[in-house]
């Protein structure tokens, strides 16, 4: 049994979101902004988010000119154009609200490496460009010049040419999280970690969450007049007819490389694979269309398939003519659904769903978040 005190300091809230990645302390933090003297709680089932958040490779990005353009084979152009205004705005948005020197934001150089297959790109920028020319407020692409990807190291045969995107950039996915957390407590958020939500009610005029105390070994009943669902990848756990499939993006880091060439966040093949330096270090990531079957999971493991893809191509694409070693490897699990644009809906009167961003959870979350508070208080 929880005590009298318990129950009357932690156990009833104005607001209760549940997960407390990018999208649930962002939504939270929105409700702050909004509702000042407002009680809100964010509940998280482990010691970190789980999911993406702490896990990303941490791009600030909006997309790939490949990637771009294969979403144009599948989406209508206003729905791309929203997709890309709702990532470059929520960069902002999150940039504005923490400040460039506490997520580390850095303006290196982006680029999308076009291999001897993915050239037809180039004569598609003209159009790219006065497509998102109106989102972006400028050019968002260009031809690097000719030269560079020698300079940078890179394998003649991988980098024929290169694109350069100028509204993106990295940032540091600790410093950004922990900047999140720390706002979130300052205002007066309620974070408790080691919460797990088993189940809830909407039960009208509030909605009733049962959450698993480890120690007591049973539910603690937990009351908000409103509720969140931000687990992304995660959601089905607590609404198992959502529309979403998990998906893993694996991930490496390079111990310090001596002389490295270059700086700057890098694509290739259509976004599915990325890299960036963090100082001298190389982070590398993707590989999740070399099996889709096996990646749509929310094992946290690494594998050899992908893993051994990943250092075959740094070795001999990246870092042909440098020595270096692995630090360390790691999984973070995505959400993606037949549609690229995010999931938000009102799952019933006092819940709201927010999940699905589609592995561009940096740049949407923070919006996502704010769209989460302002359909709560409808």
């Amino acid at each position: 049994m929880i005590s009298f005190w318990e129950r009357e300091s932690f156990t009833r809230y104005d607001y209760a979101i549940i997960g407390s990645g990018i999208v649930g302390l962002s939504a939270a933090i929105s409700v702050k902004e909004n509702e000042p003297h407002s009680r809100v709680m964010v509940l998280e089932r482990g010691l970190f988010p789980t999911g993406a958040s702490t896990k990303n490779a941490g791009f600030a990005c909006i997309g790939s000119p490949t990637e771009l353009l294969a979403d144009l084979k599948t989406m209508p152009e206003q729905e791309v154009c929203n997709l890309v205004a709702l990532r470059h705005k929520g960069l902002l948005l999150l940039r504005n609200r923490l400040g460039d020197a506490a997520i580390d934001y850095q303006s290196n150089g982006s680029y999308e490496i076009l291999g001897p297959d993915e050239l037809y790109c180039i004569n598609h920028l003209p159009q790219l460009n006065q497509l998102l020319e109106p989102v972006v407020q400028g050019t968002a692409f260009g031809l690097a010049p000719n030269g560079l990807a020698s300079s940078f190291g890179f394998n003649p045969g991988f980098a024929k040419a290169m694109v350069v995107n100028r509204f993106e950039g990295q940032l540091d996915t600790g410093k950004m999280m922990q900047a999140l957390l720390q706002l979130a407590v300052k205002m007066g958020i309620t974070v408790l970690n080691g919460a797990e939500v088993t189940a809830f009610t909407d039960a009208g005029n509030r909605v009733e969450l049962l959450v698993n105390h480890p120690f007591m070994k049973t539910d603690v009943v937990f009351k908000a007049r409103k509720m969140a669902v931000c687990t992304n990848a995660f959601a089905r756990q607590l609404l198992p007819d959502i529309d979403l499939q998990p998906g893993r993006g694996q991930v490496l880091v390079t111990q310090p490389v001596q002389n490295l060439l270059f700086k700057g966040i890098f694509h290739f093949n259509e976004g599915f694979y990325y890299f960036r330096n963090f100082e001298n270090r190389v982070i590398f990531g993707g590989g999740r269309n070399l099996n889709f079957k096996a990646e749509t999971t929310t094992n946290l493991s690494t594998t050899s398939e992908i893993m051994n893809d990943l250092l075959f191509k740094l070795k001999t694409c990246i870092l042909p003519h440098a020595n270096f070693t692995i630090d360390t490897t790691w999984a973070g699990i995505m959400a993606f659904g037949a549609k690229k644009t995010p999931l938000l809906k009102l799952h019933s009167p006092n819940v709201v769903v927010g999940v699905k961003l589609s592995g561009m959870g940096v740049a949407i979350g923070s919006m996502l978040g704010k769209q989460v508070y302002e359909l709560l208080c409808q």
